[in-house]
């Protein structure tokens, strides 16, 4: 199956240019996508172009991923309501190798002829003069045609306005499309569809520099089933990096996606094949309540963008919160991750001398944890079965509680009732 062949039947393809297809069926191809470093970490918003540039190398063409160092430090307007932070060439930096080391967990980086490559186009910006640019780049496009594009319309018509600094935006990207096209031999420039007005100002640039050719493919923007934005949680966007989003949670994500998305989005985010697809579709349907699309979903993504070990420990944790699932787990993780397991859930502190001479249930329930506001809550609720520690459920109120049931040598779970998790760390 062919490059565009792929991302049509999964749904992915918006915008193509006349010719683009035949290009590509006839020869293999260098096509590049651009990534804004204006943050240290990609985010699941990313992942459409990500699997655009797997699609594309696994076609056998040649993926390029463009880090715009340059660009990252104005900012591209489209569809945004104000302008953002300038950032400095340090931060730039800094952000440009995260995400290199993000990419390269998806796409097979190398020197062969199919091998991804990485370019910066700060390489090509930083010693090109503010003269040099409005005299040889400027020129190809008039303001006419600038001021045409939608993105900048809407600016011009926001409260904020538009910056002259985030106006030349499409004529950095346009020139980056031709720096590519003629020095790395990129043919084919792809992005989300909010790109496609700074794509065809690239290719419109390379027609007037150089009487070229070039070739544009966007793709869907990925929006919920009920309109709202795809990657953004209550607590905000969903990042690859898993010190900003845990694999725990990168893992419920995809888990808690409702029929309509999972149905899509394993189309658009797994590699898996359309019988595949269809098979665990039609699984699903059968059964509705075993969630077997959005499991399917979240066990490839998590894999691929963290590991086989981190969506084991995912799944774990989801059992432990949610089911009957062991403790046993915890063992493997260190103080980090154990919090991150436990994140949002109220956690106590006591000291381990005091836990050594032994303590009541009742006075650790109460006095020196807060599970119950009181002593005689604490008393009645186990009575009726309601309380576990470390999952076994407790029935006598003159229990001692001591550091022969920590976990780790730092850790006691308690549960009171059927949701409600509480973590006593030991210091």
């Amino acid at each position: 199956m062919s490059f565009v062949e792929e991302l049509r039947w999964r749904g992915m393809l918006q915008d193509i240019m006349p010719g683009t297809e035949d290009l590509l069926n006839k020869e293999k191809v260098s096509g590049y996508i651009g990534f804004d470093p204006t943050g240290d970490s990609l985010h699941v918003g990313h992942l459409t172009q990500i699997m655009t540039l797997i699609h594309f190398q696994n076609a056998g063409h040649k993926p390029v991923a463009l880090v715009g160092g340059a660009t990252g430090m104005i900012g591209d307007p489209s569809f945004k309501s104000a302008e953002r932070n300038l950032l400095d060439e340090a931060t730039l930096q800094h952000n440009v190798d995260c995400l290199k080391k993000q990419l390269a967990k998806f796409l097979n980086f190398g020197e062969g002829e199919n091998d991804a490559k990485m370019v910066n186009n700060y390489d090509w910006f930083k010693d090109f003069s503010f003269l040099d640019f409005i005299r040889d780049v400027g020129k190809l496009i008039t303001v006419n045609y600038m001021m045409a594009k939608d993105s900048v319309k809407k600016r011009l018509e926001g409260e904020n306005g538009l910056s002259f600094t985030e106006f030349t935006y499409q004529l950095i990207q346009g020139y980056d499309f031709y720096y590519l096209w003629k020095h790395h031999n990129c043919k084919i420039q792809m992005g989300g569809s909010d790109q496609w007005g700074n794509i065809v100002t690239g290719s419109e640039m390379i027609r007037r520099q150089d009487q070229g050719t070039a070739y544009a493919l966007t793709t869907q923007l990925i929006k919920k089933a009920d309109g709202q934005k795809f990657g953004k949680t209550e607590s905000g966007a969903v990042w690859l990096d898993p010190k900003k989003t845990s694999p725990y949670k990168y893992y419920q994500f995809w888990l808690n996606a409702n029929d309509d998305d999972a149905k899509n989005w394993i189309n658009i985010f797994t590699l898996k094949t359309k019988e595949e697809i269809e098979a665990i579709i039609a699984e699903h349907d059968a059964a509705p309540h075993t969630r077997a699309v959005q499991k399917a979903l979240a066990k490839d993504i998590t894999i691929r963008t963290h590991s086989e070990k981190d969506y084991e420990t995912a799944v774990k944790t989801s059992e432990f919160l949610f089911g009957n699932g062991s403790l046993a787990f915890l063992a493997d993780l260190d103080h980090e991750g154990v919090l991150e397991v436990f994140d949002g859930v109220p956690q106590f502190t006591i000291k381990k001398e005091d836990l050594a001479q032994g303590i009541n249930v009742l006075d650790f329930l109460a006095t020196h944890t807060q599970v119950f506001p009181s002593k005689g809550e604490a008393r009645k609720m186990l009575q009726g079965g309601g309380v576990s520690i470390n999952k076994e459920k407790l029935g006598d109120v003159e229990q001692i509680v001591d550091n022969t049931q920590l976990i780790n040598e730092k850790y006691i779970v308690v549960q009171r009732g059927k949701k409600n998790y509480f973590l006593v760390i030991v210091e």
